[in-house]
């Protein structure tokens, strides 16, 4: 995907009335993506107290440049997308669009804009939008993410256990989504 394909998915007006925009993540990112991947594991890195300050970050570049990896690999056609705030990098939407379903493939703030209902407004969008073109929206949600209420209160529902990851799905109920989907 270029930078300057537009993002996979159109923020609600609400969001982009206060500032925020999405649009496709950019090389000059990979510091702000870095960053944002090694506050999604803090609680993880607290875990290894023994570790010095360089052993986390030499863990957490490594694991970093794995996931992205495995994601730009397996999901080829997925819109890697960065979420600003008055131009500045605060999140990332990574968004893979199926014939029958969006599928998240990552979606993750910096923790100071968690707990702003960014994040649920984006997902509101995200269901409104599937529910208008007759999908499901999918992710994989790990059990200790706290994130998991959220979903849960959204309407996601658990569909298959894979052990350190739920995956959950999000459909409007409409027997047509059903047809199309199944």
């Amino acid at each position: 995907m270029s930078p300057l394909e537009p993002p996979a998915f159109a923020l609600p007006a609400a969001l982009r009335s206060q500032g925020f925009t999405l649009r496709r993540e950019r090389d000059a990112d990979i510091p702000f993506l870095m960053q944002l991947y090694a506050s999604t594991r803090a609680h993880d890195m607290a875990l290894v107290p023994d570790w010095t300050d360089e052993q986390r970050q030499a863990f957490l570049t490594s694991q970093f440049r794995a996931q992205r990896i495995h994601y730009q690999t397996h999901f080829p056609a997925c819109g890697f997308d960065v979420l600003a705030f008055s131009g500045a990098p605060m999140g990332r939407l990574y968004l893979d669009a199926r014939p029958s379903s969006l599928h998240i493939i990552d979606i993750a703030l910096l923790p100071e804009w968690c707990g702003r209902g960014i994040g649920t407004a984006v997902l509101q969008a995200l269901t409104g939008a599937a529910r208008a073109q007759g999908k499901r929206v999918g992710i994989f949600v790990e059990r200790n993410n706290p994130a998991l209420r959220l979903y849960r209160r959204l309407g996601f529902t658990e569909v298959a256990d894979h052990a350190v990851y739920l995956e959950m799905e999000w459909s409007d109920g409409d027997p047509q989504t059903q047809l199309k989907t199944a």
